[in-house]
């Protein structure tokens, strides 16, 4: 039967609950157990899809074409495992499971209550079988969040279920310094921790977000009031990189402590995979310059998953990448000057479209190393188009009603999820020989993730390749259009799908790695 750890959080959110699960996971993995991941998020969003960027961050897409919270794309690059549309799950999805079964009959004829039925369809959620050693499950937001409240009575009661020796409860929290007065504060901790209490959970490790590291006063002290020994009190120190908080856990024996927990002897484990990327932070390398053009940076989280595959990247490139944001809705040629790499994300809307495509031509134009997502490939066609090919009218029906639309929803295609809807999750590809994306990926077959409405309309096929621009990757039944090139340029590549999200911190991102490698050599 697999073990279980809850990561909760409490004073206030944000704190890193979802990056300190995927080190939990990093360190177990690291001495031989095989981990799952799973994320409960108590808002009543039926899913994060609809939720803006700009207040959520970025939407996580998963194999099977679901649309998750951010966390889980720190599960998959930490842990290297690919999760699923069961290990994403909100308050909204909960009571619309809930509420379904009740109109179906299925509860005959009894009252709906939180206790039992929606504990227990969370509980249905938690325990689905993994087949591994440990599944740590993360509930959102924090202690004392009146929509969490049933999340946290559900792991109470599973771990009566199981057994409290198969579960092990971990609390994130905060001890502020206060400046004027040169002081730690652990006040909000112990409230923190009395607050999970009242709701019939005894944190058994604490991670306490701290500039520095606590003293054995303060790790005593916390320990006191909050009913657990001094040495399961854990600094979660302010560290310039996240690939680093592993090492920090282990340095602090959080393996041993969570051997201890469960009654297992602790087997030798290795955590250099992690140590290499500490060296890599920690070198003196040259800088490469990426020039990303996009329109969501209010939020940080708005493009994770990008920012780290070229973070990735830069370590497969042994260089230091250094992101230069340009706001696409006030885009000028000006901004690209000092940039070794242009790169244009995805996107909905057609706010800042016109300085997506002034970017792309500008990269064609001057032969910049480029490489567009998903819209940045969109942009790049409309802007070959348009100043290539001619057709000056060329958009996309996404933009414009009124125009040659070489971008289109192409609903009579045969991929899944499509209409009116989205194109989610992975889908094949077949790469065309002797081309960049042949030699980017080294093979003719690849499966990426999507997440669109609108393609790039393959009747146009002809005409793009006749005057430059090849369709070097695309759809198994000859369709759709999923990667573009212009083979007269030092780098010119876009895809439709979304390589970011199968990156990760040990071998990066083919088609990002070699971006990096055409930047340096700019």
């Amino acid at each position: 039967m697999s073990r279980y750890i809850f990561v909760t959080g409490g004073v206030v959110s944000s704190l890193g609950k979802g990056v300190s699960a995927a080190s939990l996971g990093a360190l177990l993995q690291s001495h031989g157990f095989s981990v799952h991941v799973r994320k409960f998020d108590p808002y009543l969003n039926v899913d994060p899809g609809t939720m803006s960027p700009l207040q959520h961050g970025e939407v996580y897409v998963t194999n099977d074409g679901f649309e998750t919270d951010l966390d889980l794309g720190y599960y998959e690059r930490f842990l290297g495992v690919k999760l699923t549309r069961n290990d994403s799950v909100s308050g909204g999805r909960i009571y619309w499971d809930v509420l379904n079964a009740e109109r179906h009959g299925d509860y005959l004829g009894a009252t709906v209550q939180m206790i039992p039925h929606v504990t227990n369809k969370i509980k249905e959620y938690i325990g689905r079988p993994t087949n591994t050693d440990f599944v740590i499950c993360e509930i959102g937001g924090t202690v004392g969040d009146i929509e969490g409240k049933v999340f946290l009575e559900s792991i109470r009661q599973f771990a009566n279920d199981i057994g409290r020796k198969n579960v092990m409860f971990s609390h994130l929290t905060l001890a502020p310094f206060l400046e004027q007065s040169g002081e730690l504060k652990t006040k909000p901790t112990q409230m923190s921790v009395r607050s999970l209490l009242e709701n019939g959970i005894q944190a058994d490790i604490l991670f306490v977000r701290s500039p520095r590291m606590l003293t054995d006063e303060e790790r005593a002290k916390i320990g006191m009031f909050c009913n657990l020994p001094a040495k399961n009190v854990i600094t979660s120190m302010n560290v310039d990189n996240i690939y680093k908080i592993p090492l920090v856990y282990d340095a602090q024996n959080v393996f041993d402590i969570m051997m201890e927990h469960f009654g297992i002897t602790p087997p030798d484990g290795d955590v250099s995979k992690f140590q290499k990327i500490e060296k890599y932070l920690d070198a003196d390398l040259p800088t490469c310059t990426i020039g990303m053009v996009g329109k969501y940076f209010d939020v940080p989280d708005a493009y994770k998953s990008l920012n780290e595959a070229l973070f990735h990247a830069g370590i497969q490139n042994n260089v230091h990448v250094k992101i230069k944001k340009i706001n696409a809705e006030h885009f000028s040629s000006t901004d690209c000057k000092d940039v070794d790499g242009i790169l244009i994300p995805g996107g909905f809307g057609n706010r800042g479209v016109e300085g997506k495509i002034a970017a792309a031509g500008y990269a064609r134009e001057y032969n910049i190393p480029f490489m567009g997502i998903c819209l940045g490939m969109q942009v790049a066609v409309i802007e070959f188009m348009r100043n290539v090919v001619g057709v000056k009218d060329a958009n996309s029906t996404e933009f414009s009603d009124k125009c040659t639309p070489v971008i289109n929803i192409m609903s009579d295609c045969d991929t899944g999820n499509m209409g009116g809807t989205l194109r989610l999750g992975v889908y094949p590809c077949n790469i065309l020989p002797n081309t960049l994306a042949e030699r980017v990926y080294g093979k003719t077959n690849i499966s990426e993730r999507h997440r669109h409405r609108y393609e790039v309309d393959i009747k146009y096929k002809d005409m793009l390749e006749k005057n430059g621009m090849i369709i070097s990757g695309i759809s198994p039944d000859g369709k759709l259009p999923e990667m573009i090139e212009i083979p007269s340029h030092k780098f010119f590549i876009a895809s439709q799908f979304h390589p970011e999200f199968q990156s990760n911190p040990f071998d990066g991102h083919p088609i990002f790695n070699a971006f990096i490698a055409a930047s340096m050599k700019k």
